[in-house]
C-alpha cells in the first residue's frame, strides 16, 4: 500500500464512511484520483477525491466554487468531509449518468440535455462573480500558444520562437476585442464528460457539475464553446446553432456580435487543446488524447472560417501542420512523419 493510500484510509477513518469499501473511478487529465465508497449494509455511496499537493493539486478552489454553485441552487456535489492540507475530499456521489454515457446510449433526448446545460449557463452568468483569477487576453494568449510550442514543435521537431511571437501578436488583440465582455464565472471544462444527468431533479438542477476547480472570470461564450465544441464527441451543427440562439434569446446578447466572440474564443480554446493533448500524449504517456486531435482540428477550422479571424486563419494555414496519421504518430512518441 502506498503512502497516499494509507493517507486516504486515515482520512476516511475520521468520517462515518470508515467501514465502506473503495472502488477506483476513472481519472481525468489532472493528477487527481477518484474512488467510490460503498456502504455494504445500505448501498449508499460517496466519492473520495485524492488531490495531492505534492503534484500541484489544491482542493481549496474546488471547495470555494462548489459552495458558490450550491448557493445558486445548482447541482454541485456536497462536500461531506475534507482534509485540505492532505488534499482529500469526501463528496456527494452524483452517479454515473454522464451526458456522454447517456447520449452514447441514444440521442433521442440530446436537445433536452443540451438545453438544460445551456439554461444553467444563463443562470450562472446572472450571478455575481466570486473572487477568481481573470481569464482575459493576457491569460488566454499564451495558452493558445501551446498549439505552437507543443503541438507544432512536436510534429516538426523544432521550436520557432519567432513564429510564436508572431502568433501572440495576432492572438492577443483578437482576444482583447472579442473576449472582454462583462466577465462571468467560467467553469472551463463544461462538456459532456463533466456533466451528469440527474433526471429525478427539476430544471437546471438536472445538470450535475464536476471538475470546476479551475474556474475563472471570463467571457460568457467560453463555457458555451466548451459545451458545444466538444473535443470528445460530435455535437450536431444544428444543435450548436440552436443552443447559441437559445442563450442569446435568454440573455439579450446581440447574435452577430456574440457569434464573432464565440468563434474567436472557440479558436483560442481549440488551439489550447491541440497543445494540451499533444503534451499529454508525448510527455505524460496518455496517447488516447492524441486520438481526439482530428476532431479538435476540425472545430478549429470552423472557427477560423469566421471573417473576424481571417488574419489568424492565414497564419494558421502556414504555421500549423495538419494532424495527418504520421503527425499523430509523432505525438504518440512514434518515429514517423
Amino acid at each position: 500500500m502506498s503512502d497516499r493510500d494509507q493517507g486516504a484510509d486515515l482520512f476516511i477513518a475520521t468520517t462515518d464512511w470508515a467501514e465502506a469499501t473503495r472502488h477506483p473511478l476513472a481519472g481525468d487529465a489532472s493528477n487527481r484520483r477518484y474512488d467510490r465508497l460503498v456502504r455494504a449494509e445500505t448501498g449508499e455511496t460517496a466519492v473520495l477525491m485524492d488531490a495531492p499537493s505534492a503534484r500541484g493539486e489544491d482542493v481549496t478552489p474546488f471547495i470555494a466554487i462548489a459552495k458558490h454553485l450550491s448557493d445558486l441552487g445548482l447541482s454541485a456535489p456536497r462536500i461531506l468531509a475534507e482534509d485540505r492540507s492532505q488534499g482529500f475530499l469526501l463528496l456527494e456521489d452524483l452517479g454515473d449518468a454522464l451526458f456522454a454515457r447517456v447520449l452514447a446510449a441514444g440521442t433521442a433526448h440530446e436537445d433536452v440535455l443540451y438545453a438544460a446545460a445551456t439554461d444553467l449557463l444563463v443562470t450562472l452568468h446572472q450571478a455575481p462573480v466570486p473572487n477568481v483569477p481573470a481569464y482575459d487576453a493576457g491569460a488566454m494568449t499564451p495558452l493558445a500558444g501551446l498549439a505552437l510550442s507543443k503541438y507544432r514543435a512536436a510534429i516538426t521537431r523544432q521550436a520557432d520562437p519567432a513564429l510564436e511571437t508572431e502568433f501572440a501578436a495576432l492572438m492577443q488583440p483578437l482576444l482583447a476585442a472579442h473576449a472582454a465582455e462583462r466577465p462571468v464565472l467560467v467553469l472551463r471544462d463544461y462538456h459532456a464528460e463533466n456533466l451528469i444527468w440527474l433526471p429525478d431533479r427539476t430544471g437546471i438542477e438536472r445538470v450535475g457539475l464536476l471538475d470546476f476547480q479551475d474556474a475563472m472570470a471570463g467571457h460568457p461564450a467560453y463555457d458555451l464553446v466548451s459545451l458545444l465544441q466538444d473535443a470528445r464527441r460530435d455535437v450536431p451543427p444544428g444543435l450548436e446553432r440552436a443552443m447559441i440562439d437559445r442563450y442569446c434569446a435568454a440573455t439579450g446578447a446581440e447574435r452577430d456580435r456574440f457569434a464573432a466572440d464565440y468563434a474567436v474564443i472557440g479558436a483560442q480554446r481549440n488551439l489550447r487543446i491541440l497543445g494540451v493533448f499533444a503534451r499529454l500524449g508525448l510527455e505524460h504517456g496518455k496517447p488516447h488524447y492524441v486520438d481526439l486531435i482530428p476532431r479538435v482540428w476540425g472545430l478549429l477550422q470552423r472557427d477560423l472560417a469566421h471573417p473576424a479571424l481571417a488574419p489568424l486563419a492565414r497564419f494558421a494555414s502556414k504555421a500549423l501542420p495538419e494532424p495527418t496519421p504520421e503527425a499523430l504518430d509523432r505525438l504518440r512518441g512514434g518515429r514517423a512523419a
